[in-house]
């Protein structure tokens, strides 16, 4: 065999996640790309192999039987590299280094305000957190722990489920001049936030109003940008408990309703079985159900009506073992600005 003469790589990596995904858009999402290179460099392959690989008809494609066929040795080849170039980081990268990946809303509202106490903890290991909507392969990235939310159907993969969810309506305390939103008829007056796959109908349901779907206003990708646009007064959200609790503890945020709907993905710490027994994977997951246990301990107190609230009462509510909070300084409360006048973030 002469490597000279194999076909680009990220052209053969490109036709791969087209014939698995079956779509050169969904490709394109996966590998970072644009729909157009996708295209590009899947037809330039097929110049160079002298075969249709894909059946095209307008906007709809097909791939051929050999396409099929030549998508499933390159799928081994693929997988064959990206197993030797793991065993080789795997046998050169330090046990100092962990490397995470979680979606950016849990990042940005949960992880983030309170990984500075696993730092502390261990300050031997070198963290690095990942952010991506993307579901990563484990086989093809150097990743030791992806904190996914999902159904739990990952196999192959140590699969532990650690927290579950629900939706609820929250906006800012001084949305309408503070005159909050509490029957159907002000719920179908005020602004409401939209997001992405959460709708706000199955709430409607659960709390009796019958209102339709919202259809007009803001359409927001991340749960954490919805969050942060109630916060500072664009609407009513419907939030993620787990995304949310930290900004209606501190008054960021006032929950409009003690009904609530269950979330249809749950939580799930996800690792190769391989990395599960390192010393830095145990280290973060021991870490991480300390401060899970934690959080569900308090999950609950965002039920009560918005108030100033106390170091200890955020405490509790992201510490463990009494510690106190990051960046937050005996006798001044959560909300309270730093001494460098700088805003404060969840």
């Amino acid at each position: 065999m002469d490597i000279r003469r194999l076909p680009n790589l990220s052209a053969l990596r490109a036709f791969e996640a087209a014939a698995r995904l079956e779509s050169f858009s969904r490709a394109a999402e996966e590998l970072f790309v644009t729909h157009g290179a996708i295209s590009h460099q899947i037809r330039a392959l097929e110049q160079e192999l002298g075969t249709t690989l894909f059946a095209r008809n307008g906007k709809r494609i097909s791939i051929t039987p050999a396409g099929r066929q030549y998508a499933a040795s390159i799928r081994t080849a693929l997988g064959d590299i990206a197993q030797a170039t793991r065993k080789l980081q795997a046998g050169t990268r330090s046990e100092r280094r962990l490397v995470l990946t979680t979606m950016p809303s849990f990042a940005s509202r949960w992880l983030t305000p309170r990984i500075g106490r696993f730092i502390d903890r261990h300050p031997e290991l070198e963290v690095e957190l990942r952010c991506s909507a993307q579901l990563i392969d484990f086989e093809r990235e150097d990743v030791d722990v992806a904190l996914r939310m999902g159904k739990g159907n990952w196999p192959g993969l140590h699969i532990e489920k650690v927290l579950d969810d629900v939706f609820f309506p929250a906006c800012s305390p001084s949305y309408n001049q503070g005159h909050l939103p509490k029957t159907a008829e002000e719920f179908r007056r005020s602004t409401l936030l939209r997001s992405e796959g959460e709708p706000w109908a199955p709430w409607f349901a659960a709390a009796g109003f019958d209102l339709p779907e919202p259809t007009q206003g803001m359409m927001y990708e991340d749960s954490g940008m919805l969050s942060q646009a109630a916060i500072v007064g664009q609407g009513l959200a419907l939030v993620r408990r787990s995304l949310a609790v930290g900004d209606i503890m501190a008054g960021r945020l006032v929950r409009l309703s003690d009904v609530d709907t269950p979330c249809d993905w749950d939580y799930y710490f996800v690792c190769p079985p391989a990395v599960l027994e390192t010393q830095r994977v145990q280290a973060f997951r021991t870490w991480f159900l300390e401060e899970l246990k934690a959080f569900e301990s308090v999950k609950d107190m965002q039920r009560r009506p918005a108030r100033p609230t106390s170091v200890d009462w955020e405490a509790d509510m992201v510490t463990t073992a009494g510690e106190p909070a990051p960046g937050i300084q005996p006798g001044r409360t959560a909300s309270s600005p730093p001494d460098d006048g700088a805003p404060t973030h969840a």
